[in-house]
This record gives structure tokens, sequence and C-alpha cells, in this order.
């Protein structure tokens, strides 16, 4: 297993399947995120911490290094 952190994400809105590639922030965490396509405002799924864990490929950066995210 690989202790590599993944600094980038691809988002991907379910409502029109746009994807973008994103930075992520290093420290804090990203409750909101607006599709640039159909301008649905994605939010965390239940259970989730951020955007990224919720409708990202990679995992937020705390989820990576195996702490506790925004809390």
């Amino acid at each position: 297993m690989s202790d590599q952190i993944i600094v980038a994400s691809k988002i991907t809105c379910p409502a029109c399947g746009h994807s973008k590639t994103e930075m992520m922030p290093t420290y804090v965490c990203q409750w909101f995120y607006e599709c640039e396509s159909c301008h649905t405002l994605l939010k965390p799924k239940s259970g989730d911490c951020c955007v990224y864990c919720s409708y990202g490929d990679v995992a937020c950066l705390p989820i990576q290094q195996h702490n506790s995210c925004c809390g």
C-alpha cells in the first residue's frame, strides 16, 4: 500500500454527469461544491465528511492520512 497523498480529485456531478478535477483544500473541509455545468450545489452525502468523499474519485486529505476529517 502506498503512503502517497493525492491532492487532486475528480468530482462528478450526480445531476448531470459533468466531471472536473479540482485541487483539494489542505486544512479545511469543503462542504459545498457548485457544478460549473448545471449549477447544482453538491453537499456531502450522509456519513461523508465532505464533497470529495461523496463525489470525488479520491478521498479528502485527512481521510487519506487516516485522520478524522473536520473535527
